[in-house]
């Protein structure tokens, strides 16, 4: 029989942007599977996060219920978000999710796009 490990998840939330995403949720006039969380090519920096609701889970989508929310990550992205926390912050100019991915080499000036390298196997457990 296989030996069954756990695994941590992707992505962890914190309190305040599990709370940003609840309230986006109930707001939301589609009452969806969650929040996807993905990346895609773009920006000066090279790589860009991206939201959006989920009508439905993919599926490969990588699922992460956390303090209330549940949020959708794209099978694309798992590699590049691996250990990544997000927050939601409010300051006097803006509003916004911070995603604090320790998978990130750079950003650009204006906060817009990022440099992110995939994690290495052994942080996701795997062995090589």
């Amino acid at each position: 029989m296989a030996d069954i490990r756990s695994r941590p998840p992707v992505m962890r939330l914190t309190e305040a942007a599990a709370a940003r995403v609840r309230s986006l949720m109930e707001r939301s006039d589609s009452k969806g599977a969650g929040l996807r969380v993905g990346i895609k090519n773009g920006g000066c920096a090279g790589m860009e996060y991206t939201m959006e609701f989920a009508e439905e889970a993919g599926r490969f989508d990588e699922i992460i219920e956390d303090k209330g929310a549940r949020v959708l990550i794209d099978p694309k992205a798992i590699l590049y978000l691996l250990g990544t926390e997000m927050d939601y912050k409010i300051d006097k100019m803006s509003a916004q999710f911070v995603f604090n991915n320790p998978n990130q080499t750079s950003a650009c000036g204006c906060g817009e796009s990022v440099a992110i390298t995939p994690a290495k196997p052994e942080a996701t457990g795997a062995s090589a």
